[in-house]
């Protein structure tokens, strides 16, 4: 049954639960972003999953001071989850073999 999790929903979900568990007050950070790693000092996205985990600790208004779309983010993130789990559990009823 596990074999058969979509990809897209472990790694969303996993995302989420990284943020929510790591802690908002450490000071420097390692960047996966692209243009940061390449010396730009601007990005769109940057601040980004400070903002979600700021609002996974309850902080909204650090979260809206480090990316205005934490907030949207997340909400889209959560109904995405819920979509992938929802076809999951769905497509599951239909390969569990019924006794009659």
């Amino acid at each position: 049954m596990l074999k058969k999790l979509p990809f897209e929903l472990i790694v969303w979900s996993g995302a989420l639960l990284f943020l929510a568990f790591t802690e908002t007050s450490v000071s420097s950070h390692s960047s996966l972003c692209p243009l940061d790693n390449l010396g730009f000092s601007w990005c769109p996205g940057c601040g980004l999953g400070r903002s979600i985990r700021y609002i996974l600790h309850g902080d909204f208004i650090l979260s809206f001071s480090q990316h205005w779309f934490g907030i949207p983010a997340l909400t889209i993130l959560l109904y995405r989850i819920i979509q992938l789990l929802n076809n999951f559990l769905l497509n599951l009823d239909k390969t569990v073999p019924t006794w009659k």
